[in-house]
């Protein structure tokens, strides 16, 4: 898919937003709507991108198209039935509940009913299994678990010694190692998947200290966390959304401006704009490539089993469990579906990262094989074979190329500037733009509303982000091309000076920018 500069604002939604910046003159308060010359094109119609329509039409920009790969709204949302039962493949809670300021996605959950269920997760040190699988005495594994909370609670301090010093960042298992305990027995392992991993979708070993510890979601909105069991699904609070905007019968939007599967042939996610799929006209600068290759597009994964009886423990502090594998990561976090959906004998466990990888890149019957010998190690030889299995893929899945993007060591607040930083007419949002809330849907929610306010006052006010030959963030000297990248001075034919591949850059911009004057012109002159 070829994007080339137009003469609209066009918003990536990890999306991204692109502007047709309507005369900066036009003195009007509301742009009509025109479905030949759209004002925007919002590219992905997840969380993000619905809510930057929503606030453009708010401010009375409705002439916007939002082009959207699949056949629905919801991006990362995504709901399925399984054995009868609604699931979410993708975002699955509401996390940061209970502090002083509510969390958005906890309003709207709460404003549109949606079903959900507390999430407890204290119980987990009396519902461990080792390798054997062999349930463990809560006497055994209770020590391990205030280990685990002392350090975690020292790497948050340190972390908030570091940013207050203006030290460099390190990685979590720094930290760990500073505190001088590295978790290294099959119990330490899993438990550190459960405070790591189960969060970030990556280990210690590559995630930020400075910027991830303390979780900036619980800081700000509070601890808790409620599981999402709608048979609406999680997106029905998007739906709700739209239809605030858009033109709908009953549950089905209908609106024109909303235009799914038939016009576009990729969405552009974080992990699509890191891939071959998306070429742009003329290239994406050196220092926007750049950005987008230093943050992780993660990989989460929930693989759903189906059984014609339940033969694990349920009732109240059951419904997580723990598998401790000599194998970090090896089929460790499980939950079963009976609080939510009593009598559905569904059980879930949850792999991330390389684990992640391998499980979709085998057949699922080779993944069940797995499971089912995880499964007989507890509860026995005798348990039945799972009746059906699914096995998301989002890190094959074209349109996505994973789940949420991690903040890994050596990565600044700067970068993420960087990342959101407009190209011409070419504005980017979703949670992966949010410094604070990446890895969320309240920051895919609050992304897509900063990056429509910062459209709108370009529309409407003439106030926009330029970047000029002088102001490009974070370029180096030298700019590699046909992706050979080199480092110091460099006269060969690989490597072009930063002048001139700023003014070939600078002449693309002034161009599409003095059409757009004019053709903004003539548009005021013919109101």
């Amino acid at each position: 898919m070829a994007v080339r500069w137009s003469f609209q604002p066009i918003l990536l939604c990890l999306l991204c937003i692109v502007p047709w910046l309507f005369s900066l003159s036009c003195p009007s308060r509301h742009i009509p709507s025109s479905a030949g010359h759209p004002s925007v094109i919002i590219i992905g119609a997840g969380m993000s991108g619905i809510m930057a329509a929503k606030t453009l039409s708010e401010h009375g920009i409705d002439d916007f198209l939002i082009l959207d790969a699949t056949d629905r709204i919801g991006g990362r949302m995504h709901q399925t039935t399984f054995a009868g039962y609604t699931i979410e493949m993708g975002a699955n809670w509401v996390e940061g509940v209970g502090g002083e300021e509510e969390n958005p996605i906890w309003t709207l959950a709460k404003k549109y009913n949606l079903r959900v269920s507390y999430s407890d997760f204290d119980n987990m040190s009396s519902n461990t299994y080792n390798e054997d699988g062999t349930l463990l005495p809560l006497s055994f594994t209770e020590p391990h678990f205030d280990l685990a909370d002392a350090s975690f609670n020292y790497t948050n301090e340190l972390s908030n010694s570091l940013n207050a010093h203006g030290e460099e960042d390190i990685s979590i298992l720094t930290a760990q190692r500073i505190f001088g305990v590295v978790p290294s027995t099959p119990l330490d392992m899993v438990i550190d998947f459960v405070y790591y991993d189960f969060e970030n979708a990556e280990p210690p070993r590559v995630t930020s200290l400075k910027n991830a510890q303390p979780t900036p979601t619980f800081v700000y909105y509070g601890d808790d966390e409620y599981f999402v069991a709608d048979k609406r699904g999680y997106v029905h609070i998007l739906h709700e959304l739209a239809k605030g905007f858009l033109k709908h019968n009953n549950d089905s939007i209908m609106d024109s401006r909303l235009k799914l599967k038939k016009v576009v042939t990729n969405i552009i996610s974080l992990g699509v704009l890191k891939s071959t799929l998306i070429k742009y006209t003329p290239d994406l600068p050196y220092w926007k490539i750049k950005t987008f290759y230093q943050f992780d597009m993660t990989i989460y994964t929930k693989v759903f089993l189906k059984f014609s009886q339940k033969f694990w423990p349920t009732g109240p502090g059951s419904e997580f469990f723990l598998y401790a594998d000599g194998k970090r990561g090896y089929y460790p976090f499980w939950q079963h579906l009976e609080n939510v959906y009593p009598g559905s004998n569904i059980l879930f466990v949850t792999v991330t990262d390389d684990e992640s990888r391998r499980i979709e890149q085998q057949p699922d019957h080779v993944t069940k094989t797995e499971i089912m010998e995880v499964l007989r190690k507890m509860f026995g030889e005798r348990i039945p074979d799972a009746s059906e299995i699914l096995v998301p893929r989002w890190w094959k899945n074209s349109f996505h190329g994973g789940s949420y993007i991690n903040w890994p060591i050596g990565v600044s607040e700067a970068d993420f500037d960087r990342m959101k930083a407009p190209i011409g007419p070419l504005y980017f949002t979703g949670e992966h733009t949010s410094a604070q809330f990446n890895g969320y849907v309240h920051g895919a929610y609050l992304s897509g509303i900063a990056t429509a306010e910062t459209l709108i006052d370009c529309i409407k006010y003439g106030k926009c982000d330029e970047i000029t030959s002088d102001e490009l963030p974070g370029t180096s000297k030298i700019l590699p091309r046909n992706g050979n990248l080199t480092s110091g001075n460099c006269t060969g034919s690989c490597c072009v000076d930063v002048q001139q591949e700023r003014e070939t850059l600078r002449q693309s911009y002034v161009g599409a920018i003095d059409a757009l004057q004019a053709a903004l012109a003539a548009k005021c002159r013919a109101s």
